[in-house]
């Protein structure tokens, strides 16, 4: 509660830099989303002692790791300077993720997992890993969208504004979307064979699986087209925005029908 606090004043702070056009280094906001993410990390080891366990199994801890993905890798892009204004962005959606983890009935507690080995974890880690990523990502395309804007249509705030050059903002978007790809496409080979060791199949229709090839394939489009050179880059940021917001809209919600992922 007290991460989402911090969340929530970042946010507000937020609306404040967008209307002053980003013209000044202002190190708030990066300290007020560092607070934040030491009180979410001491969350999330307090979590994970007590229960004995990594603690992503169910949708509250699986909400808790993407918002602490995305924030841990904001305070790293954000050491360097004409990185720092990403947090103007992230801070709103981390709020939001914060804001519906902390339903609690989320947080179903189950009966507590037997590890034999890591796989499952790993798989889990290296999804939810991407879904950080992608949300960096869809950060900076929002970013890359305004300054597009400020270009045609406010250059002067465009010139003074402390936002990365545009074609910075394209190279990093497409950066955390190979990251991203790369995670989730390791995360499914971990689950895929896992499936193969517990249950004796690789794939199956459960909901979770069907949906999670359906973003990979989105994914996997986004990539395919970005390397086209008649692929417009606007485009490409409303297409790394779009996919982003269908799997925050439907990631809990393909969980409960899930007998594999919600038992």
């Amino acid at each position: 509660m007290l991460a989402v606090a911090c969340y929530g004043v970042s946010a507000v702070y937020s609306v404040l830099l967008w209307r002053r056009g980003f013209r000044e280094d202002n190190r708030v906001l990066y300290g007020v989303l560092a607070v934040g993410a030491a009180f979410h990390t001491l969350a999330m080891m307090m979590r994970g002692f007590s229960l004995d366990r990594c603690p992503i199994n169910n949708l509250f801890e699986a909400s808790m790791f993407i918002a602490w993905t995305i924030v841990t890798s904001y305070l790293v892009a954000g050491l360097f300077r004409r990185l720092r204004f990403l947090g103007a962005f992230a801070s709103p959606l981390l709020f939001a993720i914060g804001v519906f983890a902390l339903f609690p009935v989320l947080d179903h507690r189950g009966p507590k997992p037997e590890f034999t080995h890591g796989w499952e974890s790993l798989h889990a880690a290296m999804i939810l890993l991407a879904y950080g990523a992608f949300g960096l990502g869809a950060v900076t395309a929002l970013m890359y969208l305004s300054q597009e804007h400020d270009l045609k249509f406010d250059r002067a705030r465009a010139v003074l504004a402390l936002m990365p050059p545009i074609q910075r903002l394209e190279r990093v978007t497409s950066g955390l979307l190979v990251a991203g790809f790369s995670f989730l496409t390791i995360g499914l080979l971990v689950g895929a064979w896992w499936l193969k060791r517990e249950r004796g199949y690789y794939v199956s229709d459960d909901p979770k699986i069907v949906w999670s090839a359906l973003v990979w394939a989105a994914y996997l489009g986004l990539l395919f087209f970005r390397g086209n050179s008649g692929f417009r880059a606007r485009r490409f940021a409303w297409g790394v925005i779009g996919t982003f917001a269908f799997v925050l809209l439907t990631f809990w919600g393909t969980n409960l029908p899930s007998p594999i992922h919600h038992p």
